[in-house]
């Protein structure tokens, strides 16, 4: 069957559609995306503004027709940290619902990072042992780890690439104060999670999903996207520590113009590589491996084991 699968995220809306069917891999069909930038786009008192709003419904309706357009049978809806956490989250999901027919499904941090491990854990196998699997999106961090389908441990935390950015990296570019500031932040929020993680020993794979690790793994000498998903791709601890240094004195023009990295995401690759190295230095991980599924393939997959079996 062909299904879309709708991700209403703090950076982008993307609509993946993909022919699946239980016990395959889906095959994706194809992609439609627009930068929203949900998480920008918060007030002061932590809500969504009405011309916030208004584009989200006009973006939804376009993802919808692109869906009709490629053959869905279903779209999956769902929305992570951005909608999660306005505080007027009800009254938006209420004019989505009412403007555009779709009932989003609003995901906790932890199922989010439950779903993004389910991915990792169906792309490397049984195989890869007990994983730790780390995703950076753009409102929130989040960590999973285990040695079944099922994670043992998983955490989500308030550290997105563009939350960060816009709350505590104005400057363009940064005042390397900030940038201190931050990366202090940032490890003091992951130490706390650290030790929910190590009783359960070390892991034997660590592996990272999301764009920012794209894109960091790209700019750290990894092969183009455009070479398959097949090729692995790593990103090394000593990469990012000779990275961000050049990162935190770029503007976000002249990130824009690094290898894999967009436009629209070159503002907070700073804030994601700080995020990476903390999260990679606190967990004691020298390297580790980009896992092309993540939380759109989760919903999926989810989606296809709980269907009927005829």
């Amino acid at each position: 069957m062909r299904l879309g699968v709708l991700d209403i995220g703090s950076n982008t809306v993307h609509l993946l559609v993909v022919d699946a069917h239980p016990g395959a891999r889906p095959q994706p069909a194809h992609s439609h995306k627009a930068d929203l930038r949900l998480a920008e786009l918060l007030d002061e008192s932590g809500a969504i503004g009405p011309h916030g709003v208004d584009r989200l419904v006009s973006t939804v309706l376009d993802a919808l027709q692109a869906a009709e357009d490629k053959g869905c049978e279903e779209v999956l809806p769902f929305a992570t940290s951005a909608v999660r956490e306005a505080t007027n989250a009800d009254a938006v999901l209420s004019r989505v619902k009412a403007e555009t027919g779709v009932d989003l499904t609003v995901l906790t941090g932890e199922e989010e990072a439950r779903l993004t491990f389910l991915a990792a854990r169906r792309w490397f196998g049984w195989s890869a042992g007990k994983l730790l699997v780390i995703d950076i999106g753009g409102g929130s961090l989040e960590i999973a780890y285990g040695i079944d389908e099922e994670p043992d441990a998983a955490v989500s935390l308030p550290l997105g690439a563009g939350r960060l950015t816009a709350s505590l990296l104005p400057g363009d570019p940064p005042d390397p104060l900030d940038v201190k500031s931050l990366r202090r932040h940032v490890r003091t929020e992951i130490a706390r999670t650290v030790g929910e993680f190590s009783r359960f020993g070390r892991p034997d794979h660590i592996v990272a999903t999301s764009k920012t690790f794209k894109q960091l793994a790209r700019i750290a000498g990894a092969a183009r996207s455009a070479e398959g998903l097949y090729i692995q791709r790593v990103l090394s601890r000593a990469s990012l520590v000779d990275w961000v240094p050049k990162l935190s004195a770029m503007t976000a023009e002249q990130r824009a113009g690094l290898p894999g990295v967009s436009p629209g995401r070159a503002r907070q690759l700073l804030a994601g590589a700080l995020v990476a190295e903390g999260a990679m230095d606190l967990f004691g991980a020298e390297e580790l491996e980009i896992c092309p599924w993540a939380l759109r393939e989760g919903v999926i997959l989810r989606w296809l084991d709980h269907l009927p079996t005829s």
